[in-house]
């Protein structure tokens, strides 16, 4: 049974999914909202290009990795990103990151996940956007977080994955922002670390 997480809230990926997760996906998914046309004919939709991304930090709170289309899998090979989506459209995910726990560096502590517009769309033009964690042995939803809050933000400190008393918990962040890439958010996350 997936949990539908609120902003700030903070689970046990283990506890939710009832046993020890070793690999995860994390799914992000959104569509394109349709604006009206006159009188209320010929609406459209325009394609939003939404991009994932994942930094990896370190105990003393350091980027470690970044996994994001220009990158698509860590330098240890324990994140991959599936590739780039520019439209959103069709069901389910659109982006995927797949994360096996079992072999992310020891000294890595914390796992961010963000969405930005790269081509500066605001989430005004974003209708149905969510991010989830998936039990990957199963892809059995563990996890569920609204990002459809629209607004003329460009970008979203979605979540964070870290370590606690040796298990991976989830903080549901979902704090707006601006920028094309995660490091225009990097100021913002250093917060939640």
């Amino acid at each position: 049974m997936s949990v539908n997480l609120s902003k700030g809230q903070k689970i046990s990926l283990d506890k939710e999914a009832g046993t020890t997760l070793t690999r995860i996906t994390m799914g992000l998914g959104w569509d394109a909202a349709k604006t009206k046309g006159f009188l209320g004919f010929g609406s459209k939709t325009e394609a939003v290009d939404l991009d994932a991304s994942c930094v990896m930090f370190d105990e003393n709170k350091s980027t470690s990795d970044i996994v994001w289309f220009r990158q698509l899998k860590s330098k240890d090979g324990s994140i991959v990103h599936t590739g780039d989506n520019r439209t959103g459209a069709g069901d389910g995910d659109d982006e995927q990151i797949n994360v096996d726990l079992s072999t992310v560096p020891a000294h890595v502590k914390s796992l961010v996940f963000t969405v930005n517009s790269f081509t500066g769309q605001n989430f005004s033009q974003v209708e149905n956007a969510y991010c989830r964690i998936l039990n990957a042995s199963n892809n059995q939803e563990v996890a569920r977080f609204n990002l459809s809050v629209q607004g003329s933000h460009t970008a979203q400190i979605m979540a964070k994955l870290y370590r606690h008393n040796g298990e991976w918990k989830m903080h549901a962040i979902g704090e707006n922002g601006n920028g094309r890439t995660f490091d225009d958010l990097m100021p913002q996350i250093s917060v939640h670390l």
